[in-house]
């Protein structure tokens, strides 16, 4: 005989007060999900996890610090037995028997009123899958699910993407490193218009319908106009399409993303922006460089090197980099790298600093390169390091695995 399932329901919490005993790593699980559902929670435990207790220190749910007792339950509409004593989960678990509160025992779930699904959240979509009590199945299938409607394979829209334009950051390379959100979005776009350095390998998977736009911008060399770029936007936005802007790293790093929103704003173009991995702390890291490092470095400074020092353009105050102790992070500033190098140095960086390049940072070219300040123009020469390219300057630039 095929064994009775259990009925899947929405509880609408909000308001309504729901009781967790204990404040262990079961209960620092479920309670963001509660506190985000609105229900008035009360805690019950002597102790709790760090987690648990700055949860409480910030008064999303009360925290009675003691033992459980008969009679917790008062006025519950749902409860968890969450204690790591199998006893004490048993009488949390009776007496919301015999007070018709649904309960989730935690350490044995068949023997609660409740079982708590593989939960996952998805664009206003929540998703919850049971099994039975096959926790990894459940996942997995919850897993599958997310990944199919995160990468478009299983479309969610009940209606086709409103026109307008998103900012995608598509983080430093890498296609898994973009965000869940940008990822979503570039799934419905009916245009992209991609930089050179975004992620090529998430064009391949877009739709035949869709129409790439390149928007290449080739350092030192042939690049399309920010206005071109701007009124392609527009212009498509404007004929009802849903267009995604791609960039690689994050598009208000040095990546004029401001620039567009407020070009599509001036021309009543909605616009939504997602932030992304930004090259210049996501390179370094998966090159093996931290850019901060306990007792190291207390400081970080990016800088855009599209202008050399000298240059009346700059609006970099070279002479205070100088003086800095902690990590300086160079973008675009491979050509230059002899002139920046000389211009720290006059001005009192010591020349025996350590530098790392990182060129092509968390792609299958990735290289990293490690020298000093007064060897880096001659090191990016002799190592034919070619943009783009990361170069960081600093102590932490010395530390390795």
């Amino acid at each position: 005989m095929r064994a009775e399932q259990h009925y899947l329901a929405g509880l609408d919490l909000a308001g309504r007060r729901v009781v967790v005993v204990g404040a262990g790593t079961v209960a620092q699980r479920r309670l963001p999900r509660l506190v985000a559902s609105g229900a008035v929670i009360e805690v019950i435990s002597p102790e709790a996890t760090p987690a648990v207790e700055a949860m409480a220190t910030a008064g999303e749910f009360a925290w009675t610090r003691r033992a459980y007792a008969d009679g917790d339950l008062d006025g519950a509409w749902y409860a968890l037995a969450c204690t790591d004593d199998a006893d004490v989960n048993a009488a949390i678990t009776a007496e919301a028997e015999r007070k018709r509160v649904f309960c989730v025992r935690a350490d044995v779930a068949r023997l609660g009123t409740a079982v708590t699904p593989a939960v996952g959240e998805h664009d206003g979509l929540l998703l919850g899958v049971l099994a039975g009590g096959e926790h990894r199945r459940s996942a997995a299938v919850r897993n599958g699910v997310l990944d199919a409607l995160r990468s478009g394979v299983v479309g969610d829209a009940a209606e086709q993407q409103q026109p307008g334009v998103a900012l995608v950051g598509g983080g430093p390379g890498d296609p898994e490193l973009i965000t869940v959100r940008g990822k979503r979005l570039l799934a419905r776009a009916d245009v992209v218009v991609a930089d050179r350095l975004a992620p090529r390998e998430l064009l391949e998977e877009l739709p035949p319908h869709v129409l790439v736009v390149d928007a290449a911008k080739i350092p030192y060399g042939r690049a399309a106009s920010q206005d071109l770029i701007n009124s392609t936007l527009i212009e498509h936005a404007k004929a009802g399409k849903f267009v995604v802007r791609l960039k690689g790293g994050d598009s208000y790093v040095f990546g004029r993303g401001f620039e567009e929103l407020l070009a599509c704003a001036e021309a009543g173009v909605a616009v939504t922006v997602v932030p992304g991995v930004t090259s210049a702390f996501g390179v370094p890291a998966v090159g093996g460089v931290p850019v901060t490092h306990r007792g190291v470095a207390h400081e970080v400074v990016v800088v855009s090197g599209h202008v050399s020092p000298s240059d009346e353009r700059s609006l970099v105050d070279w002479p205070a980099l100088a003086k800095l102790r902690g990590t300086l992070v160079l973008m675009m500033a491979v050509e230059r790298a002899d002139a920046f190098a000389d211009t720290l140095i006059e001005h009192g960086r010591p020349s025996s600093t350590p530098v790392a390049v990182i060129q092509e940072g968390t792609t299958r070219a990735q290289r990293v390169v490690r020298t000093t300040l007064d060897k880096l123009g001659s090191t990016i020469t002799a190592e034919a390091i070619r943009p783009p390219a990361i170069i960081v300057v600093g102590d932490v630039a010395a530390l390795a695995p």
